[in-house]
């Protein structure tokens, strides 16, 4: 038998994160998980809804890559593409690093913002919520230096300052105030400290052509790559590899922090890692936001489709809106879970399950495949917004069909 150690590796992939999803799927199918029904005949009325919102958004179906590039993209401006054109880098490294700090933080403070806090743009003066809103404040803090401890080099973020941001800091750069609450704060600028954290102490990793730095990852994943190439999936299992110790109080096996990863009491294994469902939300969406600025360093990026879908509440909303999935207690429905309740767990483990269901009937149904529309163009095509689109129209404040007692570092 394996070591606890190499159980909690394993458990470190988005293969992991597929099967255990699928496992949870095959017993849901045959009526045996606690919380949820599955009604696959309903899936046809999610894939419509998914195909209607993809050619409005996307009328040529030439669709990008669900990422956080997307999201600073805010009334026909790309505020990206406007640093980028007036920003002097040295060469195409050095605006790969500058790129991947800006996604890594955006990322981190990108888990769900609650329905009261707003952003007000000072460009536009139109206040935005949610993802958008946390994209705007995260770029416009990037710009004025925030996170760089440089005075010569705003457009950085480096271990040594993202270890002393303070509460405070993070709070006016979110426009955080009484009126304007935002669900965990705290937790939000204590992942940016322990990012700085665990940067400083990888220069191995984070410091190989600068100071320490997040994006000095983009220096490491090329260093990997054949070809100049690089797998998707392994820009993943390298941020969790590397990033594992900065998430709060979450499972440990063997010594190694299991990040995204929770206890399911259906999915039994002989080993060490039974009941353990991994999940990886927010490192997966991360994978997503770098293929981009590693493309635009002239690395290709290979097996996109090696991914997963996201396990957040956009996607899992679909599900149960388009009557996919159902509370096998409809009161559930009215109460808060926490984020480890099981209840969770299951949910978004389906979410996963399903997205890959979808996305091949979506396929079959425009005559595509996975290169031409692999799952990060399903989900911004797509999944994300069929689950907003149809949020909206059975609540009026666009919540999702689950409540749930968010920490601020999962969805």
């Amino acid at each position: 038998m394996k070591s606890d150690t190499a159980a909690a590796f394993s458990l470190l992939s988005a293969q992991a994160v597929r099967e255990r999803a699928h496992r949870m799927l095959a017993i849901g199918l045959e009526d045996k998980l606690p919380h949820f029904r599955v009604d696959l005949r309903r899936l046809d009325e999610a894939v419509d809804l998914v195909v209607n919102t993809t050619r409005q958004n996307y009328p040529s179906l030439v669709v990008p890559f669900h990422s956080r590039w997307r999201h600073f993209v805010f009334d026909g401006e790309d505020r990206w593409a406007a640093i980028d054109k007036n920003a002097n880098w040295r060469d195409r490294a050095a605006q790969a690093r500058a790129a991947f700090d800006l996604a890594i933080v955006s990322v981190l403070l990108d888990a769900g913002a609650g329905p009261q806090w707003l952003y007000c743009d000072a460009a536009t003066g139109r206040s935005v919520g949610r993802s958008e809103g946390l994209a705007l404040a995260s770029i416009d803090m990037f710009s004025r230096g925030i996170f760089s401890s440089e005075p010569d080099d705003l457009l950085r973020a480096d271990a040594e300052r993202l270890m002393r941001l303070s509460d405070r800091t993070v709070g006016d750069g979110l426009q955080v105030s009484s009126p304007n609450k935002i669900i965990g704060l705290s937790s939000r600028a204590d992942l940016l400290r322990h990012l700085g954290a665990l940067v400083a102490a990888k220069p191995d990793i984070f410091g190989r052509e600068d100071n320490p730095r997040p994006g000095g990852l983009f220096d490491h994943l090329a260093a990997l790559t054949g070809k100049n190439e690089i797998a998707a999936a392994t820009i993943l299992s390298e941020l969790l590899h590397h990033f594992g110790p900065i998430w709060p109080s979450r499972l440990t096996l063997g010594g190694v922090p299991l990040g995204d990863c929770w206890r399911h009491p259906s999915l039994r294994t002989a080993d060490a890692t039974s009941e353990l469902v991994p999940l990886h939300k927010l490192s997966q969406w991360l994978a997503y936001s770098l293929i981009e600025p590693l493309q635009w360093a002239g690395i290709s990026v290979s097996e996109i489709d090696g991914l997963t879908g996201l396990a957040e509440y956009r996607n899992g909303g679909l599900f149960i809106d388009t009557g996919v999935l159902a509370f096998r207690d409809p009161a559930d429905a009215a109460r808060y879970h926490d984020i480890a309740a099981t209840l969770i767990v299951e949910w978004r483990a389906l979410t996963v399950a399903l997205l890959d269901r979808l996305a091949d009937v979506m396929r079959r149904c425009l005559k595509m495949d996975e290169r031409s529309l692999p799952l990060a163009k399903v989900l911004e095509g797509g999944t994300w917004a069929a689950g907003r689109i149809v949020a909206r129209k059975l609540r009026s404040d666009g919540s999702p069909p689950v409540k749930v007692a968010s920490d601020g570092t999962v969805f």
